[in-house]
């Protein structure tokens, strides 16, 4: 009889052994199950050089969501990037997104400037004023051969 309760307490503890390593994989990888805190929006770039699948979103210095796909629009051969943002952030429709970089040879990341316009964008709506990043390589290129 006491073997099988210490057996018993063994399978409970591995058990939440298990969920704890579950909730943590979800949680570090910032998967998303049940209910989603944020909405998707998409922006057209020329180049989107640096910048990659979970890269922040922030405004005003602040991370607002986060990179979750990039691919190539084929018909106008441009990178898209769909980005999820929270929820309680409400851009609007002149808001512009810029590729920038974290210090002189950081990470690279969105940064939305909010606009003044009425009209609000919803998940699934594109944000139309995008600036690439800066080409340092092509910058240092252009000085060292004074074409700048």
């Amino acid at each position: 009889m006491k073997k099988y309760s210490f057996e018993t307490y063994v399978g409970i503890f591995v058990f939440i052994g298990i969920l704890c390593v579950t909730f943590l994989t979800v949680k570090l990888g910032k998967l998303e199950l049940l209910e989603s805190d944020y909405y998707t929006l998409k922006a057209r770039f020329t180049s989107v050089a640096g910048l990659k699948p979970g890269s922040s979103v922030e405004m005003a210095g602040v991370t607002i969501g986060r990179v979750d796909s990039i691919t190539i629009e084929k018909k106008l051969q441009v990178a898209q990037v769909e980005m999820k943002v929270l929820k309680d952030i409400t851009l609007t429709e002149d808001a512009i997104a810029s590729i920038k970089t974290s210090g002189l040879i950081g990470d690279k990341y969105i940064q939305i400037t909010p606009g003044g316009s009425e009209e609000v964008l919803k998940s699934g709506d594109r944000i139309v004023e995008t600036e690439s990043a800066i080409d340092m390589e092509e910058l240092v290129r252009k000085y060292i051969f004074g074409k700048l």
